[in-house]
């Protein structure tokens, strides 16, 4: 399995970015699984910011609700993150994360990209 984040760089405040995380080598089809996006910003733990099942329900942290999108083609076997009004705080490195899910429950979020990085300056 290989997720690989794109999109990142230097932004400045009240701007925007769209990051994609690219999927592939699953065992089952890319719909199956449930995406997550998760930051990590210097010296801080990781923050999951957003998550989607294979349906399209999502899910946000309060810290970026309403400023913090996730979407995801199915054909493209690609989720997307789309964060606007971009604040020096969503400075980090965010990653993508993918879940199996069967029977409705998934499992801890297993495969993980290498990250891009968002400085907002």
């Amino acid at each position: 399995v290989q997720l690989v984040e794109s999109g990142g760089g230097l932004v400045r405040p009240g701007g925007s970015l769209r990051l994609s995380c690219a999927a592939s080598g699953f065992t089952w089809r890319f719909s199956t699984y449930a995406m997550s996006w998760v930051r990590q910003a210097p010296g801080k733990g990781r923050e999951g910011v957003a998550a989607i099942d294979g349906d399209g329900r999502t899910s946000y942290a309060d810290s970026v609700k309403g400023r913090i999108t996730i979407s995801r083609d199915n054909a493209e076997n690609t989720a997307y993150l789309r964060i606007d009004s971009l604040k020096s705080e969503d400075t980090a490195l965010y990653y993508c994360a993918s879940a199996y899910c069967s029977g409705g429950e998934c499992d801890p979020f297993t495969y993980w990209g290498q990250g891009t990085q968002v400085t907002v300056s």
